[in-house]
């Protein structure tokens, strides 16, 4: 591929980030997944029931979150029943999406109340609405996010012009980093369609292994555990994203809230954070038995579970965190500003630590930063 002029390379850069941002948000749950056997877990259990006092006298709370392994928190902590068990009485509602963008369009219609999700659905959720209908409350993962390509095709980054490369869905946190990554490197792509130097095909989670092995794409940047299985089908680790960030730590998943829900459930809210710092704690010390949970919560959400190996090394390539990497977030944000790829975006008051930061203050942690971009 022939270098770009840099008056086009920054046209393909613009492009690149303002049409992810304004790529439409469609709703869906997530159907299976299709990954592993149909081999039974010890794990299995069924989900926890509400049990006590209701917090706030609330009767329910409707919780977000994907059938991925960067969403361990909430696939354990729901499957092992700990935030249940913070919550009492306040029964879980669990939803599960495909992606990013379809979860926010849950939250703002009021579908979902609290939810875990990447940072790229939530700056544009929160940019759109003017910085009206969610907050940034807590940390969940790092990492666990790989462009797996198909080796006799794709060696190396300088390997992708003219490739058929998948991302999770249009606007995700996985489309953004690929759209920037392949900006970077000097590739023409079109965002809203996908066209260009290289072939940006969006699909979901539970398509992209089999179309990776029928040979309809090259490759695909994707979340685990659809990294590792593509891994397990043949494919080669080409770029782990944690490459790209210094420290090797960048935000993968966050937990969000809706502001009507914070404003008027804030005991509720507190209860899941506790859940959620519980369960963090709870996988860090028993990682054998976290990795089981996760396989017994996707037998249950998508009918499947995986392959030991494609579960080690998924479970291995993700770290659980309480803290939000909000730099990395404020740095995502700043570095597209930077490049021409986005007008300014809101992110004052973006986060909300109030609640996570008294739930660690309570368990003898440390307090956890918003890199700036708390809500007053």
């Amino acid at each position: 591929m022939s270098a770009l002029p840099a008056s086009r390379a920054r046209r393909a850069r613009r492009r690149l980030l303002a049409a992810t941002a304004l790529a439409p948000l469609l709703i869906g749950a997530l159907g299976a997944c299709g990954y592993g056997s149909e081999k039974e877990d010890d794990g299995k259990k069924p989900a926890a029931k509400a049990k006590g006092a209701k917090v706030d006298g609330l009767d329910s709370v409707r919780i977000g979150y994907f059938a991925n392994v960067t969403h361990a928190t909430p696939l354990v902590g729901i499957q092992e029943g700990l935030i249940q068990k913070e919550l009492g009485g306040t029964q879980i509602k669990p939803f599960t999406f495909n992606a990013g963008p379809s979860e926010i369009e849950a939250l703002n219609a009021g579908s979902i109340d609290i939810g875990w999700i990447g940072p790229s659905p939530a700056i544009n959720g929160y940019t759109k609405s003017g910085g009206q209908n969610l907050r940034i409350i807590g940390g969940s993962a790092s990492g666990g996010v790989s462009l797996v390509a198909n080796p006799d095709k794709i060696k190396t980054p300088a390997d992708l012009e003219g490739k058929r490369i998948a991302t999770p869905q249009k606007g995700n946190t996985q489309d953004v980093a690929l759209l920037n990554y392949l900006s970077e490197k000097g590739y023409d792509v079109d965002a809203q369609t996908g066209k260009g130097d290289v072939s940006v095909i969006r699909q979901d989670n539970k398509e992209i292994p089999t179309a990776f092995k029928q040979g309809g794409i090259d490759g695909a940047w994707v979340p685990e555990p659809t990294a590792s299985k593509l891994v397990a089908e043949g494919g080669k680790v080409i770029l782990d994203e944690r490459d790209l960030w210094e420290g090797g730590k960048f935000v993968i998943t966050n937990v969000i809230v809706s502001q009507k829900f914070l404003k008027e459930h804030p005991k509720v809210v507190e209860a899941v954070l506790r859940g959620s710092v519980r369960t963090n704690d709870w996988i860090k010390a028993n990682p054998d038995a976290a990795k089981k949970q996760v396989n017994a919560a996707l037998k249950n959400l998508t009918g499947s579970q995986l392959d030991a190996k494609v579960l080690d090394p998924a479970f291995k390539n993700v770290d659980v965190t309480n803290d939000p990497l909000a730099k990395t977030l404020r740095d995502e944000a700043e570095h597209a500003v930077e490049a021409g790829l986005l007008k300014e975006p809101k992110l004052d008051g973006i986060y909300d630590l109030t609640l996570l930061n008294k739930v660690l203050k309570a368990a003898g942690k440390p307090e956890v930063k918003d890199a700036g971009l708390g809500a007053n």
